[in-house]
């Protein structure tokens, strides 16, 4: 079989995380790529003449192989044909480096933007930064096209070094992308606070970002300075801010809460219950796992919430039966995979190293189990994670437009009508907050405005001042 130069390997392993597929599935996207270019040697093709896949695709049919893998295929090949576009962007191509006996000729050069570290599940090998000791202290910096790739290996590594969500990282990586892009690649050493200046400007000027999106690439690119440049950010100063608007989320009516639901199948009925019913987010309710629910005291505890905060709630009364018979099919489930041999669930950080068991165990399942097992890249093994967020997202998208609510609402509508309904029968602001789990009150105030107020000061239209 062909064997793939590492270059290309890198670029394409990158544009997967860019293109958010699956660590478990990169196995058959790196197949189908050996698949490709072993197909272009064996017929003196250039694998980077995209006019050459339609030959590949017949002969995949030929071989009898199913549309879903042909489907398969074809995305495959359109990451990699992402990934050499990029390179022969780049001006002044070069030959690629290949190892003994690879027949394809590919051309590589670094590409303008480079393209997103590996994925996020294993912690990389930290070197240096070039030029900081060594002999390259005295290397010319590039002022375009240098490698920013050690620089997204360094973030991944800062990032699960203290513990941050992986939407985090993905959040971080995009701003990494944006400014690297914005500088024309130049070498991240030279990166000064008129380049971040820059940026900012030109994502409220020309990208007529948010203002929530301008802060949070504010806080990508401080964290990119102190934790892996290790540079003075300095005061930022002179920079067109993106205008702030209140924002008065969305709220559903308790008849609509209802409407929506009606129009969901299990378990999906049940999330929508949980997300009205505790105010959770989404995220907080798919990772819930047996233990979590305390049937005796009517609690459920949430692990590791925004910000990697705990805070127990109240177990609403409605639910404890559909609850109960939650955690038995979860048994059932639990059960059949023991016997089918299967090693186990996702466990939090290094957990199961430390209780190498802890995965079989009744405890550790999750709530809302995947339909299907995922197969660990590399091993035998067969894991099974919890239901997935966007077959949620999906499902409530449906049952909203179904229900014939004229209201743009989202699963996180559920938490903003908890909050709101609990504002509307006078619950105070504080205890709102706590079991919101908001780190400050000014977060949960947003919710004033989605209920109408009741007190004296209410305002009235002098329409309705009686006459004298």
């Amino acid at each position: 079989m062909f064997r793939v130069p590492n270059d290309i390997t890198a670029l394409f392993e990158s544009q997967l995380v860019l293109d958010n597929i699956p660590a478990n599935q990169w196995i058959y996207f790196h197949k189908w790529l050996r698949y490709y270019l072993d197909f272009c040697a064996k017929y003196s093709l250039q694998p980077n003449d995209t006019r050459h896949y339609v030959a590949f695709n017949d002969k995949l049919r030929s071989k009898g192989q199913a549309e879903e893998q042909c489907r398969q295929a074809r995305r495959a090949m359109a990451i990699y044909y992402r990934s050499v576009g990029a390179i022969r962007q780049s001006a002044a191509n070069k030959p690629v480096q290949r190892d003994a006996g690879d027949q394809v000729n590919v051309t590589s050069k670094e590409a303008h933007q480079v393209l997103a570290a590996r994925a996020f599940t294993t912690t990389p090998a930290l070197t240096p930064i070039a030029g900081k000791t060594g002999g390259l202290a005295n290397e010319e910096l590039k002022s375009t096209g240098a490698s920013w790739v050690e620089l997204y290996v360094r973030l991944e590594a800062a990032i699960k070094v203290r513990h941050y969500s992986i939407k985090t990282w993905q959040a971080y990586r995009h701003w990494l992308t944006a400014i690297q892009t914005f500088t024309k690649s130049k070498d991240p050493r030279s990166l000064t606070m008129d380049d971040v200046k820059g940026f900012l400007s030109f994502l409220a000027v020309e990208k007529h970002v948010a203002a929530s999106s301008q802060n949070q690439a504010f806080n990508a690119l401080l964290f990119l300075f102190k934790n892996i440049l290790e540079k003075d950010f300095g005061k930022v100063e002179g920079v067109v801010r993106a205008k702030r608007r209140a924002y008065i989320p969305v709220v559903f009516s308790r008849g609509e809460v209802d409407q929506v639901i009606r129009q969901l199948e299990y378990p999906y009925d049940l999330i929508a219950k949980l997300l009205y019913g505790c105010g959770l987010r989404l995220f907080e309710c798919l990772k819930l796992r047996v233990q979590d629910l305390n049937f005796d005291m009517k609690i459920i505890t949430i692990h590791d919430g925004k910000g990697q905060k705990d805070r127990t709630l109240p177990m609403p009364d409605t639910l404890l039966t559909a609850l109960h018979d939650q955690v038995t099919n979860v048994v059932q489930q639990y059960e059949q995979d023991l016997l089918a041999g299967y090693a186990g669930t996702f466990l939090p950080t290094a957990l199961g190293d430390k209780y190498k068991n802890a995965a079989k165990e009744l405890v550790w399942q999750w709530l809302f189990p995947a339909k299907m097992l995922t197969l660990i890249p590399g091993t035998k093994e067969y894991r099974r994670y919890h239901l997935h967020e966007t077959h949620v997202q999906k499902a409530i998208k449906l049952a909203v437009r179904k229900s014939r609510v004229t209201k743009r609402a989202s699963a996180h509508t559920f938490r903003h009508s908890f909050a709101s309904h609990l504002l509307q029968a006078n619950y105070d602001i504080r205890t709102i907050q706590e079991l919101l789990g908001h780190s400050d009150l000014k977060t949960t105030m947003i919710y004033t405005h989605t209920v109408q107020s009741v007190t004296i000061k209410q305002a009235k239209s002098p329409l309705d001042f009686v006459s004298g």
